[in-house]
């Protein structure tokens, strides 16, 4: 068992035009009860000066201007090879506020749970009191997603802890070394689904996450993007294609490919009644031009997977939302 004084942590938050979410965000960690971590902030050139609240902070945070907007991806890559000395890596967003005993709770899971490498959080919806925003992300054997109990009543949440597909990277804690394993983020998602696909090339690599109810994290959710945003339907809908493509063994991607077609024409219908049939055309036209690359990015992580595809789909949800 990992004893509590070798454990080193960085926690990363990757700003973007985030107001006072920011200094909300910081504020809760400066109040964490478990203090032996480090705070990284990378700022993707924001222009509304929400990084100043970083730099204020002196040595309690370290701040990365970086000199455009690399997105949530890369922005995470960059803080992570700042940190190479911490063995855990725990993932917030600005618009994301941890309850003080966030970090003690995850550091204890850690420890009681040495076979897993990647964990999630119980998330409340910061702007609506009595819901929660999220336990835990779901993979559809279809290639779609979706944040387990979102919108729903707390007192209806999945309160015991158990073995979840992935974490949503809004509030997650991740080894290090298993990051390193499968290369981080990968950067030409630029932003959403990309937690997602994070933790299926860690499912193909043997490694397993842990949901801890008891790590509690308020959540605005698309604080920055906007719910059901152009933005967010776009690379939402163009990423989920990349990950069902890169990281579904060829066994499954052939069996499963039919279901996945339904469900994008489903999402055709849904998005045409919100007005977003156009951004959703867009978003898949774009995914089939990057399908030579992605392809090309999934032969190595085949070829390394050590997870059987029964073990794979025993993870997977086999039940509509």
């Amino acid at each position: 068992m990992m004893m509590r004084d070798s454990l080193t942590i960085a926690v990363i938050v990757v700003n973007y035009n985030s107001g006072t979410m920011l200094a909300r965000c910081l504020d809760a960690l400066s109040k964490q009860n478990w203090t032996k971590f480090r705070t990284i902030v990378v700022d993707n050139a924001s222009s509304d000066g929400s990084a100043d609240v970083a730099e204020k902070l002196g040595p309690r945070v370290q701040l990365i201007r970086a000199g455009s907007n690399l997105g949530f991806a890369a922005g995470n890559n960059l803080a992570l090879r700042s940190a190479r000395d911490c063995d855990w890596i725990a993932l917030l967003n600005p618009d994301a506020f941890p309850a003080p005993n966030w970090i003690e709770c995850l550091v204890a899971t850690v420890e009681a749970h040495p076979d897993f490498q990647f964990f999630g959080c119980l998330m409340r919806a910061a702007d609506a009191p009595g819901l929660l925003d999220g336990t835990g992300d779901v993979y559809h054997v279809s290639g779609f997603s979706w944040r387990r109990d979102h919108g729903i009543a707390i007192e209806y949440a999945h309160v015991v802890p158990g073995e979840i597909f992935g974490p949503c990277a809004a509030a997650a804690l991740y080894s290090r070394p298993a990051l390193d394993e499968v290369g981080g983020f990968d950067e030409s998602y630029f932003c959403y689904h990309e937690d997602v696909d994070l933790a299926f090339r860690l499912r193909l690599r043997g490694y397993r996450c842990w949901y801890e109810p008891t790590a509690i994290v308020d959540h605005i959710g698309s604080g920055i993007s906007g719910k059901r945003s152009s933005f967010s339907t776009y690379y939402g809908h163009r990423n989920l294609v990349w990950t069902f493509v890169k990281n579904m063994p060829l066994a499954l991607l052939l069996c499963l490919l039919p279901l996945h077609l339904i469900f994008t024409m489903i999402s055709f219908v849904v998005c045409a009644l919100r007005g977003q049939a156009g951004i959703l055309f867009k978003a898949k036209l774009e995914a089939i031009k990057g399908l030579s690359a992605v392809w090309h990015s999934r032969k190595p992580i085949q070829a390394t997977r050590k997870i059987s595809s029964i073990a794979l789909l025993s993870v997977m949800s086999l039940r509509l939302r």
